[in-house]
């Protein structure tokens, strides 16, 4: 899954990187996780540092099988707004 992201995005430089493992709505959370590992094992092997991340079912259909993996480039103006609270119906972190 990791091959295209990485052949197509340079990550060669200094920024971070959100990674997002996404449950399509039937994964349960201990293969999310299983997955998260091998995920971070490449990029670290790859060189790509996991500033964050979050796991789990956010976008989401009916009993589907499998996940997604978003890997969004963060430099130090996006992590400080990512490590902003949010409380919101779908997602409530740092409140």
């Amino acid at each position: 899954m990791l091959e295209p992201i990485l052949a197509d995005l340079d990550f060669a430089g200094e920024d971070d990187v959100i990674l997002f493992l996404n449950s399509m709505g039937a994964t349960p959370p201990l293969e999310l996780y299983v997955m998260y590992s091998e995920v971070a094992a490449i990029l670290d092997k790859a060189g790509v540092t996991v500033a964050r991340s979050l796991v789990g079912p956010y976008i989401t259909s009916l009993d589907m099988a499998g996940c997604s993996v978003t890997l969004l480039r963060a430099d130090a103006d996006l992590l400080q707004l990512w490590d902003h609270p949010v409380n919101t119906p779908a997602l409530r972190k740092g409140c």
